[in-house]
């Protein structure tokens, strides 16, 4: 690509570079225009850019303005106290409605009928009433003397009367509340911590002391989760009691991430200058862990295995014979990959430490781009947060609806005719006398209007083009700071605000090639919400050829979503470097990654699994000391008696460690991928002669090339 020379370049500077970063005996002659760029002629990326892409950008703007005013009509229309306020069984809402102004709180008679998985869709079938307070006491109607104790939580008519057993509440525990909602930690009913004076524990799973409405809800979760997949205390016992550890040792697992996060600015901070020797740390240390877990796993597997075979032991002990077993089968096939990786490409990877090196150099000169993720990770947080408020307003914008619940075969109303169960009512017209009675009319959901699914999408879309718009804006400023780091000589004329200076230009120029990129990914990843939605529409049919189609699809839209983001990262980084539009610099990154394929699909995934090995040894570290803290007893002043499975908090730990990792390295992952392609320009555009390269000279020594001066007449 050519550049225009039209100011001449005093022999002084020109002197001063080449003293500095090239042979004293290189050539003194200037740079022909079809080159790209001399070091004393070419300062970074181009200066004298023009807007790309406009049209894109006002479709865009028009877009985000058409989003906004949705959400202006949802939040006018829309009440989402009419989803999120709880409702008794007459559909009074707690707190709002007139009949219940003073009773905010709402209360359920059965709190174990409401642990069925199906609650969610078919509601809580107890009967609920608002009150203007949770119980803080204990009551069971056969063994309580003082039955007015229960008085408050009664159905609102017979409050001020004596206690009705149909309208009162047979018993009830120590509540807190939850989202204006009265509960208790209800788990398993076996092994009680804590039981109630009366026989009919059926009624109740198992009451833990402590009434921590987070360990309650999470518990709740898991009961229900669980249940779905397989009816065996055992497993429910096990699952809340590692949500019960979590939420036991919370304060250590800060102190983990917050140990995660040096360890992580240590490495990164190490690679700066010996990224060779981190590089290689990450490979021996990564092989060494997966071969001390495939050992561990085997001598487990069989002690495991010799014991069983000695004796009969409890299912429990085979059990861990298999899990053992299935460890063991998994980590020894992760070792050979990783060593097969290794030795075939063991001749790329040096050139991929190079790159790496490459890259911490230029992080080092503007350390300010490990941070600025953060930056964008705060604007997607404020998109997800419109997108979710939206679609809630939206969602109650419409009719609330109201089912009938509790009929019993002998309810009729006073006019005689039926009220069957399930069927749509109104909370204004509930029976209150007679065998209908203890009918309840429940809220199930909003009746919308026809266009409501319209609006929806547009609210979903919007979330996506934006989201990715986001990205990409992380993507271009970061490609712009780097590509400018590869094509300044001498590096120290690298300005000082380089990164403010790529946000300005991203902004001021390129916000229309952004919305073009991000749009292309959006429509992608549309068709896939949409192809999920119908997949779960036709699931009932169970028609085999539809559900093969519909999984081609998903299979094919998930890899041209893979494909397009490729090339649109590609696409900003050429249009970081020339200043070109989306199509133009599309086509420029395909032509030069298809002219060399076999680095890019190599050399370029290469990088990216050698970034990989760093986050896992990072990841591993840090799991081993978090293994020490909490599993061992080698730090004796450390209390862990409230953790009863020490893993439990270790591995949400290595999960947290795992994703900060991520967050920095994308950063360095970005800048290799700049330099990889500010690298394959290099070497089409310039040859080192007339046109010298600007890659390192350790690059240059790899790959067999150098700048030869040329002769001047």
């Amino acid at each position: 690509m050519a550049l225009n020379l039209e100011k001449p370049v005093s022999s002084k500077d020109r002197k001063s570079h080449y003293e500095s970063s090239e042979p004293e005996n290189y050539s003194r002659s200037r740079c022909p225009q079809e080159c790209l760029g001399h070091p004393d002629e070419y300062r970074g990326p181009l200066k004298n850019r023009s807007c790309t892409d406009v049209i894109c950008l006002l479709i865009f703007i028009v877009f985000v303005v058409l989003w906004a005013v949705i959400g202006i009509w949802g939040f006018r229309n829309g009440d989402p106290n009419t989803l999120l306020v709880p409702k008794d069984s007459s559909g009074l809402r707690c707190g709002l409605d007139k009949e219940v102004k003073n009773y905010k709180y709402l209360f359920f008679f059965e709190l174990t009928e409401c642990l069925a998985a199906s609650t969610p869709f078919t509601g809580c079938s107890t009967k609920q009433v608002c009150v203007e307070s949770c119980p803080n006491a204990t009551f069971y109607y056969e063994t309580s003397s003082k039955n007015l104790q229960a008085l408050p939580y009664c159905n609102y008519k017979v409050r001020t009367t004596a206690y009705d057993e149909n309208e009162c509440p047979k018993w009830f525990l120590p509540s807190t509340s939850l989202l204006n909602r009265c509960v208790s930690n209800v788990v398993d009913r076996k092994d009680n911590q804590w039981k109630l004076p009366f026989v009919q524990t059926d009624e109740i799973y198992r009451f833990n002391q402590n009434l921590n409405p987070v360990r309650m809800w999470l518990n709740l979760a898991v009961h229900n989760g669980v249940t779905i997949v397989k009816d065996d205390e055992n497993i429910h016992k096990f699952a809340s009691q590692v949500i019960n550890d979590l939420v036991n040792s919370w304060q250590k697992i800060l102190i983990g991430l917050a140990v995660a996060l040096v360890i992580c600015l240590i490495y990164i901070f190490m690679l700066r200058w010996i990224a060779g020797v981190m590089v290689w740390i990450s490979i021996v240390g990564v092989l060494a862990a997966l071969s001390a877990a495939t050992y561990f796993s085997y001598t487990t597997w069989q002690y495991w295995k010799t014991k069983n075979a000695n004796n009969q032991l409890s299912s429990s002990a085979n059990t861990k014979q298999n899990i053992f077993l299935a460890l063991f089968i998994i980590v020894a096939i992760v070792l050979g990959n990783v060593l097969l990786v290794l030795i075939f490409l063991r001749s790329r990877i040096v050139l991929a430490i190079a790159l790496i090196k490459e890259g911490s150099r230029a992080v080092s000169s503007v350390t300010s781009v490990l941070f600025f993720p953060v930056f964008p990770w705060i604007l997607q947080g404020g998109i997800i947060a419109y997108a979710v408020i939206a679609g809630v307003y939206l969602a109650s914008s419409g009719e609330p609806l109201y089912q009938y619940g509790n009929v019993t075969d002998e309810c009729q109303t006073d006019s005689n005719h039926s009220i069957t169960a399930n069927t749509v009512c109104s909370p204004k017209n509930l029976p209150t006398s007679g065998s209908c009675s203890s009918v309840t009319c429940s809220f199930i959901g909003i009746k919308n209007d026809a266009y409501y699914s319209y609006l929806q999408g547009i609210n979903i879309f919007g979330f996506f083009w934006l989201a990715f718009f986001v990205s990409a804006f992380g993507q271009m400023t970061l490609a712009q700071v780097f590509a400018q780091w590869y094509w300044t000589r001498p590096k120290r004329d690298l300005p000082f605000f380089a990164l403010t200076a790529a946000i300005y230009r991203t902004i001021r120029y390129h916000l229309g090639t952004l919305a073009f990129g991000s749009l292309i990914i959006a429509i992608c990843r549309m068709i896939r919400v949409m192809l999920e939605y119908v997949d779960k529409k036709l699931k009932k049919y169970d028609n085999a050829f539809t559900r093969a189609i519909l999984c081609c699809l998903k299979c094919f839209f998930w890899c041209l979503e893979k494909f397009l983001k490729f090339i649109n990262k590609n696409a900003y980084i050429m249009c970081a470097i020339h200043g070109k539009n989306f199509c133009a610099s599309a086509k420029d990154a395909f032509t030069l990654l298809l002219n060399n394929i076999v680095r890019v699909f190599v050399l370029d995934k290469v990088t990216d699994f050698l970034f990989f090995l760093s986050k896992l040894l990072v990841t591993f570290g840090v799991g081993a000391i978090a293994y020490v803290f909490f599993v061992t007893d080698y730090i004796s002043f450390v209390d862990n008696s409230e953790i009863q499975y020490g893993l439990a908090p270790v591995v949400a730990i290595m999960i947290a460690t795992y994703l900060i990792a991520t967050l920095f390295f994308n950063v360095y992952s970005m800048a290799v991928d700049t330099l990889f392609l500010c690298f394959l320009e290099d070497s089409e555009k310039n040859n080192g002669k007339d046109r010298p390269y600007y890659m390192s000279r350790n690059l240059m020594r790899i790959l067999g090339k150098r700048n030869k001066p040329v002769k001047t007449d």
